[in-house]
């Protein structure tokens, strides 16, 4: 048998077990999404109380389906950057469960092909590219998407977070519901972000995986210049959550009791300590204040 045919048999074998693994774990988290929506105990004034994890990281989940169910307008479409391979993002959920159409974009070739093979039988109304977004190419994403105000956009990318987001904004998209991850380790007072470099990839080691994002005060300067309100940070200080009050009835924002800041449950793992320990790992790095100056530049 030709060396080709056994390589061709291989793969074929190795996708069939990845799809195997990956439709259990799709199993696994729609029910523990369910289980853990069903068990909670929901106060709408309370961000806190609408926490659960399905397919995502922390509590976004609950906190993305309390609040798609509260807009006054839905396209029932969804935007995600850093999607990896479908089974553990902030999108996921509306994808299976609510069966939304949307974009999921990562720059990881494997896990997008991987994205690819497992959900593209599961909901044809959900795209995936391949691709690594910087903020050129974040501004021309309006003439790629179904939807340019779609309920939901995510991003999290571990780098240049601020600047994509900022260019998606600056194109006339105008998403109901962003959910953006910020660096708690930057604190909950300044407003900075790492210097723009188009192909930024952290670091994952000690003392350098800390070099990444935006701070929660970075983010609410910039949603704030373009007319967002902020509504909460999830309880492990991973995520934060902005709105378009025009997409909401009032009474319901003007009700909502926010948190205004949690620290990152893994950076304290790793690192030990307050926020303000960790910040000294990072003494030495450079970083950008966010003003409106550099919220609104024009993009290049």
């Amino acid at each position: 048998m030709r060396i080709g045919v056994i390589d061709h048999m291989i793969r074929k074998a190795q996708r069939y077990l990845y799809n195997l693994r990956g439709m259990q774990r799709i199993q696994f988290a729609l029910s523990r999404g369910a289980a853990a929506s069903s068990s909670r105990k929901l106060d709408i004034t309370g961000p806190s109380t609408w926490e659960f994890s399905g397919f995502s990281q922390n509590g976004e989940d609950g906190i993305i389906d309390v609040l798609v169910q509260k807009l006054g307008r839905a396209n029932r479409y969804f935007v995600e950057i850093g999607a990896s391979d479908g089974l553990e993002n902030n999108t996921a959920w509306l994808s299976i469960a609510r069966r939304y159409s949307g974009l999921w974009i990562d720059g990881d070739p494997v896990a997008s092909q991987r994205c690819r093979d497992l959900f593209a039988s599961l909901n044809y109304g959900v795209s995936i590219a391949c691709e690594f977004v910087n903020q050129e190419s974040a501004a021309a994403l309006q003439s790629r998407v179904l939807h340019t105000n779609p309920d939901v956009l995510s991003v999290d990318i571990d780098g240049n977070d601020f600047y994509v987001v900022r260019a998606i904004l600056l194109s006339g998209m105008r998403p109901a519901i962003c959910v953006v991850e910020y660096n708690s380790a930057l604190g909950p007072d300044q407003a900075i972000t790492i210097p723009y470099r188009e192909d930024f990839c952290v670091v994952n080691r000690h003392g350098e995986s800390l070099y990444y994002g935006c701070s929660l005060t970075g983010w609410r300067t910039l949603f704030e210049e373009f007319g967002y309100r902020y509504v909460t940070v999830e309880a492990n200080g991973v995520n934060a959550f902005f709105v378009d009050p025009e997409a909401f009835p009032s009474d319901f924002l003007d009700r909502v009791k926010h948190v205004s800041f949690n620290e990152n449950f893994s950076h304290a793992r790793e690192y030990g300590g307050s926020w303000q320990n960790q910040f000294e790992h990072l003494s030495s790095r450079s970083f950008c204040t966010i003003d409106r100056k550099l919220c609104r530049p024009s993009i290049s």
